[in-house]
């Protein structure tokens, strides 16, 4: 029987983008779509929001897809099977709302198909039409294909260089397919939040309702820090407890854009010095 927060798998899904599968049976049992986990790995560890991929609630296992981004995650990718995490909590944020709302498309650019599964899982499983739109910068950083075939009616891929699937963005697929099927009833966006920008763009033109999933700077996951706050139709929202989820026609996206920045001087030296440490033996 594994033990709680003990790491079942890591596999390598892409370049820098690893799948893991996580004992942590109370989580999985009870994980809605559009939820997350924030983790720590030790004691020193930086707490991490991460959203669940999937959950199976008769094997407790709880499945993260994480992109290496910075030292944290970097470590990450070191984790063996057998080894445990010190902390998993969740499930946090509030739930995709699932309900019947006809053709439902679902876009997931790069790291964000993930936590597109399982909403497209839960739409589909709610009598939705399910079209999903997979981006990706090339045809090697292109994850969970199948998965989201399982999980929709129709699936089209598209890559930025023409190396798989459609050449294109992800709007110009959506383009496309308005012209071809009409407006659907609902779009779903994740992915980088320049992606997202110009999704609602597109969709805004159109009249289209849209919902789009946030992940802005997050310390405590509970509301109090602050931290993850975002500008929601001349609102503040926080993103840890009021989202991940909020309607992308009102989100401040140049805002969000620019509060993602804050710190990415810090991470770029923290991450150099991780790897100077692993280069000299100083990490295993």
């Amino acid at each position: 029987m594994p033990q709680q927060n003990e790491v079942l798998e890591n596999t390598v899904l892409a370049e820098k983008v690893n799948r893991y599968r996580i004992f942590a049976p109370e989580i999985a049992s009870h994980r809605k779509a559009g939820q997350f986990v924030i983790i720590r790995m030790d004691e020193n560890g930086e707490r991490i929001p991460l959203t669940i991929a999937d959950g199976d609630a008769k094997t407790g296992v709880l499945t993260l897809v994480v992109q290496s981004v910075g030292k944290s995650t970097a470590r990450m990718t070191r984790l063996k099977p057998g080894e445990r995490l010190l902390d998993v909590v969740g499930p946090l944020g509030s739930p995709t709302h699932i309900d019947r709302f006809g053709t439902v498309v679902v876009i997931g650019g790069g790291i964000g198909i993930a936590p597109a599964h399982p909403i497209a899982q839960a739409l589909r499983a709610a009598g939705n039409k399910v079209i999903s739109i997979l981006g990706a910068r090339t045809k090697s950083l292109l994850i969970m294909e199948e998965d989201m075939r399982r999980v929709s009616d129709e699936v089209v891929v598209c890559t930025d260089d023409g190396s798989y699937g459609k050449h294109g963005l992800v709007t110009d697929v959506l383009k496309e397919l308005i012209a071809a099927q009409g407006k659907p009833d609902l779009v779903f966006a994740i992915g980088p939040v320049i992606m997202m920008k110009f999704v609602v763009k597109l969709t805004k033109e159109q009249q289209i309702p849209t919902l789009v999933s946030l992940n802005p700077i997050m310390v405590d996951g509970t509301g109090m820090c602050g931290g993850c706050r975002v500008s929601v139709g001349g609102e503040t929202k926080f993103a840890c407890v009021e989202g991940p989820e909020f309607d992308g026609l009102k989100v401040d996206f140049e805002e969000l854009m620019k509060r993602q920045a804050f710190y990415r001087e810090q991470e770029r030296e923290a991450m150099e010095r991780f790897e100077h440490e692993c280069q000299i033996g100083l990490r295993v």
